[in-house]
Parts: C-alpha cells; structure tokens; sequence
C-alpha cells in the first residue's frame, strides 16, 4: 500500500472510520507503547520521581500519551486530525489535547516543556499537502518553536519514518539550524520491519558530559561500538550532527542581480571614502529597458 502521506493530508486521511480502526488495532496499540517507551527511554529524564511536563506531537489518539502517564509524567498533546482527538477524548486520555497544525509553530511559552516526543508525525511535514505549503518553512517554523518552548538541557525525541534520504537530510538540517544540538539513533539497522529511527535533539549547544544513546541491535542489545564498522549508512547506528548555523548570504535578485539595499551600501561606502558618487533616488538600481 502507497504511504499514507501520499493518498491525502493528515486531517482528511485520518477521518473518523480511520481514526478508530487505527485505535483498535491490537499490532499498532502495540508498536506504538514499544516506540513510546523507547521514546521515553531516550529521553533520559532525571529519575528522581519528580513528573515532568512533557509534549507529544502528533498525539492522534492518545496511544502514545498512554505510556507518558504510566511514567508519572504530565502531557500536552497536538495533533491535526479533529477525529483523532475525538477518539483520544472518548477514552479518557489524561493528557491536554490541542488541535493546531505543527507546521505552523507550536504556540507555547518559551523554556515551560521538559521534553518532547513524537511518534510517527514529523515526515508529515516534508509534504506539500496544499498549495500553500512549502516543506521547508513548515519545518522551519516547527523546529524553531519547538526549541524555544523547551528548557534548556532538555531533549526532544522525534521517531520518524522518512521516505528517502533527501528527506531525512532536510529535517535534520533545519532542527540544527534551529539550534539544536543532537543526531539519529537506529535501532535494529539490519531488519527491514523493526527498524526505527529516532531524531535524538538536545535544546542547547551539545554537550562533553551528554553522548548520544547508541541504537539497539537484534538481540534487543545496545550495538556495540566497533572500530571496524563500515561508513555506509545502513550499517551506522547513530550519526552525530552538530550545530550549524548557515552564514547570511546577499541579498540576489531572481535575474541574479544584487539588491537595491546592496547598492544603497556600496554608495555609501564610497562617500565615505571621499569619491563623487550620484545621488540615491528611486531610480537606484532600476534595470534599464533594453530599448526606447
């Protein structure tokens, strides 16, 4: 069967026929508790029995949210889907639901969420579901809320299916342009069906006292971290990325010519520098026709 994220948008795929069979589905019920702890797991909260507030992104029906209250934690979940989170009601989630679209920022205020989970909802972003939507500032936008309303220190642990690897090169440029700090775990690299990978992100620069989880391996063991292993994707367990903002590039008009604002500053530059130079008016930088 086609990917979900290519037959119709969130909201309209996940209706309320498909909202319940995906609840009562026992082998997804099942997933989803495994992912949600293993989520939790990564993100290596303090055991010291304080609960935390956390966030779970792409909520849907709780199922997830489920495995945050077991812990002792408080929740805030968001999901796109009004059928989903009519579900998660009938069942008596205790977490807060919110019905808000991702793409568009979360709207908490900054340093208030312990940490973040999301389960199976981040690729959604990388698809242009209408016309108005571009990928790239759907995911521009979430990173960047989702890093200021975390505290600092604190992880957020993204478990995702992407389609190709352009996609997953795509989220995790954007998370680190947001500023995060952080890498993918993989567990089971070498099974086609239990493989999962998780977007392990950091809320601040990385840290010399904070590694990455490795990923687990087939026998349910953490990997072992051999100096031989191959440098092919498939086989690394956990990829690193640091922090990188991209520098700041000029201003280049669609015919590839530079700004009015650039010419504006090179006009200046030169009177200070003493040289004669032509008057600002609202023809600077107006391209000439080619004829009369």
């Amino acid at each position: 069967m086609p990917r979900p994220e290519l037959q119709a948008p969130p909201e309209i795929y996940y209706n309320e026929s498909e909202a319940r069979k995906y609840t009562t589905s026992s082998r997804i019920v099942d997933i989803q508790a495994r992912i949600s702890e293993r989520a939790l797991e990564l993100l290596n909260l303090p055991n010291d029995g304080v609960p935390r507030l956390l966030l779970d992104i792409g909520c849907g029906s709780g199922l997830s949210g489920e495995t945050l209250s077991e812990n002792g934690h408080h929740w805030i979940g968001y999901d796109i889907s009004q059928s989903m989170l009519n579900v998660a009601v009938e069942r008596e989630v205790e977490g807060d639901l919110l019905l808000a679209d991702m793409g568009q920022g979360l709207g908490l205020r900054p340093g208030v969420i312990d940490g973040a989970i999301s389960i199976s909802a981040v690729q959604w972003l990388c698809y242009a579901q209408t016309s108005s939507h571009e990928p790239r500032l759907r995911l521009k936008a979430f990173f960047g809320s989702l890093y200021r309303c975390l505290a600092r220190g604190a992880r957020a642990v993204l478990q995702l299916y992407a389609e190709n690897m352009d996609q997953s090169e795509m989220i995790m440029t954007y998370a680190m342009r947001a500023g995060f700090a952080g890498g993918v775990v993989v567990d089971y690299p070498h099974s086609t069906r239990a493989r999962k990978a998780y977007l392990v992100l950091t809320c601040g620069p990385p840290s010399t006292q904070t590694t990455l989880p490795k990923g687990k391996g087939e026998d349910g063991e953490m990997c072992s971290d051999d100096s031989d292993e191959s440098a092919d994707d498939e086989n690394q367990t956990v990829g690193i990325y640091e922090r990188n903002r991209p520098k700041k590039r000029l201003k280049v008009t669609k015919k590839g010519g530079r700004g009015k604002q650039w010419v504006l500053k090179k006009k200046e530059q030169m009177r200070k520098k003493g040289h004669t130079v032509p008057p600002d008016t609202k023809y600077t930088n107006r391209k000439r026709k080619a004829r009369f």
